[in-house]
C-alpha cells in the first residue's frame, strides 16, 4: 500500500523531532500505510487511539526513523555553512564542539540574516533522507 509523502513528513515533523531520542516511536502499517505513534512522554501520548495488538511484527510493521536515524544532525549544519556560510566554517565547527550548539548556531544564524535560508535546506534535506529510507525500505509513495 502506497503511503502518502505528505503524512509521512508530516508524522516525522511531529514525532522524529520531539523528545529525547527514542521517547517517541513511529510505526508505520506496511499494509495500510497507517501510520501509529507510540510515546513514554504524556504530553505527547495519544492514549485515545489503541495500538494494535500485532504492532511489533516486523513482517507488517516498520518503525520509522527519527533524526538521528536519518543522520540529520551536525553534519547539516556543517554542509549549510560550506554551501552557504563558507567564511564560517571553523566558528561551525567550533560551535559544535561545546555545548548549546543548537541554540549557538541558530545565534549565528540569525546575526547572518539566513535563519530561512537553513530552514528551507533543512526541510529539503529532510524530505530527501524520508525518501531516501523509503527507497531503501521498499516502501512505495504517493505525493
Amino acid at each position: 500500500m502506497p503511503v502518502n509523502f505528505k503524512e509521512l513528513l508530516d508524522a516525522y515533523e511531529l514525532f522524529g523531532m520531539a523528545g529525547p531520542p527514542g521517547t517517541c516511536e513511529m510505526v508505520l502499517c506496511k499494509e495500510t500505510g497507517k501510520i501509529c505513534y507510540r510515546s513514554d512522554l504524556e504530553e505527547i501520548a495519544t492514549p485515545d487511539e489503541e495500538l494494535p495488538d500485532d504492532i511489533d511484527d516486523e513482517d507488517k510493521y516498520i518503525t520509522l526513523p527519527d533524526r538521528r536515524k536519518l543522520d540529520l544532525g551536525s553534519q547539516l549544519a556543517f554542509d549549510f555553512a560550506r554551501e552557504l556560510l563558507p567564511d564560517d566554517v571553523d566558528e561551525v565547527r567550533s560551535i559544535f564542539g561545546g555545548r548549546g550548539a543548537y541554540q549557538s548556531f541558530k545565534a549565528l544564524l540569525n546575526r547572518r540574516g539566513v535563519r530561512e535560508k537553513w530552514y528551507d535546506f533543512e526541510a529539503k534535506a529532510i524530505a530527501k533522507a524520508l525518501r531516501d529510507w523509503c527507497e531503501v525500505n521498499e516502501i512505495p509513495l504517493t505525493d
